[in-house]
């Protein structure tokens, strides 16, 4: 089967979703359209941060909860998110701006006045887990320092009742911090056998991963995902065990699984990997992520689900299947929700909290020039696939961008739908001829008679593609003999773990001027 055939797999998500969320309510639109999970009434409905922001790792520090979440080949990455009520959040700072692999799931935490991020990488010659540290939330953040686990992923940080620090792992292992949490002291040792499914089940793998460990009362607490990350929409799931000593034994959950897609029908597939939060109101909470039913393009999404603890010191999971409205937790302050994607470029460029290179070299940032209202970037490469472009994660099931775009001659730009350098599609120009890009390829050169400067736009309808140009500011649109459909632009045709996203990018000799970069949210 070649690529092609794969991605014909992906043509029946639409129809899928339809089926599945005909009844779904209404949502708020909040900034350019983009849907927010407050409603406004005293309920949510979820995702609490939508688009590609997966494997949460949540803070609580005073009245304040930070998050961040995997960023895998997206740089600058780790970008810290702020919340007062768990509902509503606002992106700050990215921790990690060094290129130093593909950034899975890390740990979050604050131990005696300073933040940690653990940071597994998948990277070449060998994995390895990294640490970070700062005195602010905001940063600065150091530079990454290796701890030298190259079999595992998922770090999680936790404190013994003695006051030792460890790092839980993959696969039910734990390995001993030092004092400061900067190094390792031993070898990694295995502390945890995770509750296992049935065999008839629909799943990826058993892939234990994800460790959540949380303290309440006299119980440790233990979180895991296994299932498989992507796969089966019922794969993923949510288990756990706890234990009065950080030590161990390890007693498994009599409700395992906690959570878990039960069939294809639902809102929100292959949910796992959580954790759990207290809110400001004393309540419960857990947050993790999973796929929105028919739209693998968009990425595992942030979800946030209310808890409730038994007398028997065991905790459950009650919002269902999370396709309906949820009251909010009490307390706190509702803050303004996520951000404008759109962007004039009279301010230095949101490297990080809006815009992040693909996979980009140590020097990437000095392609980047604002100035004049216009973003100009350095071209790079021949194509998308070898350009590095630059890119926004949007968390709207349809949606447009448009942008003015101007070359030195010999240059060639465009806007992207991009996965990874496999896998994207667009609509670029030169001065003599337009290049389509679908499928990762560069197919049609039809002639240009537009010349060195054009408005493009791309419009997605639930992964229905149209593109436009205009020669004319916009006050006339021509539609290009051109249209696409991207259902199948997901991790379980291509694999990585990402999510498709609009961009811009600039190749070729000299150098692309952007300027009136608009995004507009299209509703559900």
């Amino acid at each position: 089967m070649d690529r092609r055939d794969l991605l014909k797999a992906g043509a029946l998500a639409p129809l899928v979703s339809a089926l599945s969320l005909a009844a779904a309510p209404v949502v708020r639109p909040g900034i350019e359209g983009q849907r927010q999970p407050d409603l406004g009434n005293g309920r949510f409905l979820n995702p609490v941060i939508a688009g590609d922001h997966p494997d949460p790792a949540v803070l609580k520090d005073g009245d304040d909860y930070y998050l961040t979440f995997s960023s895998f080949d997206a740089y600058p990455g780790l970008t810290i998110w702020h919340s007062r009520d768990l509902v509503n959040w606002q992106p700050r700072q990215p921790a990690l701006r060094r290129n130093i692999g593909s950034v899975w799931a890390v740990s979050l935490d604050k131990h005696d006045g300073r933040y940690f991020i653990y940071i597994p990488v998948k990277a070449q010659p060998q994995n390895e887990i990294y640490v970070i540290w700062a005195d602010h939330i905001d940063g600065p953040w150091s530079d990454p320092v290796p701890l030298g686990l190259h079999q595992h992923i998922d770090p999680c940080h936790a404190v013994a009742e003695d006051g030792s620090r460890w790092l839980f792992l993959s696969g039910g292992d734990r390995v001993r911090l030092s004092d400061d949490g900067l190094s390792i002291i031993g070898q990694p040792e295995h502390v945890y056998d995770p509750w296992r499914y049935p065999d008839s089940w629909d799943v990826e793998g058993f892939s234990p991963e994800g460790p959540k460990i949380h303290r309440r009362g006299d119980w440790f607490y233990m979180i895991t995902a296994v299932g498989g990350t992507a796969g089966p929409p019922t794969g993923h799931m949510v288990i756990a065990a706890r234990s009065r000593s950080l030590h161990g034994p390890w007693e498994q959950h009599p409700g395992n699984p906690l959570v878990r897609t039960q069939s294809v029908g639902e809102a929100w597939w292959s949910r796992g990997h959580a954790s759990l939060i207290e809110a400001p109101d004393g309540s419960w909470w857990s947050l993790y992520h999973g796929y929105e039913a028919g739209f693998w393009t968009l990425g595992r999404q942030c979800l946030l689900d209310p808890v409730e603890w038994t007398r028997d010191g065991w905790f459950h999971m009650t919002g269902g299947d999370l396709s309906r409205p949820i009251r909010k937790p009490r307390g706190g302050q509702a803050l303004p929700h996520g951000m404008a994607l759109s962007d004039d470029f009279t301010a230095p460029l949101a490297l990080g909290s809006k815009w992040t290179f693909f996979r980009p070299a140590p020097d990437e940032a000095a392609r980047i020039r604002v100035a004049g209202g216009a973003l100009h970037l350095t071209g790079k490469g021949l194509a998308p696939s070898t350009g590095s472009p630059l890119l926004l994660t949007v968390g709207d099931r349809s949606y447009q961008f448009e942008c003015d775009i101007e070359l030195d001659p010999g240059a060639t730009a465009g806007l992207v739908l991009f996965y990874d350098d496999k896998l994207y599609c667009g609509l670029g120009f030169d001065e003599h001829r337009f290049v389509t890009h679908q499928y990762g390829i560069e197919r049609g050169r039809p002639a240009n008679p537009l010349g060195r400067r054009m408005k493009l736009r791309v419009t997605n309808r639930e992964h229905i593609v149209a593109f436009h140009t205009s020669g004319d500011d916009g006050q006339t649109w021509q539609r290009f003999d051109r249209g696409m459909e991207v259902s199948g632009y997901h991790h379980n045709v291509r694999g990585g773990f990402l999510a498709l996203r609009p961009g811009l990018y600039a190749a070729g000799p000299g150098s692309c001027r952007f300027r009136n970069f608009r995004y507009l949210a299209l509703g559900r």
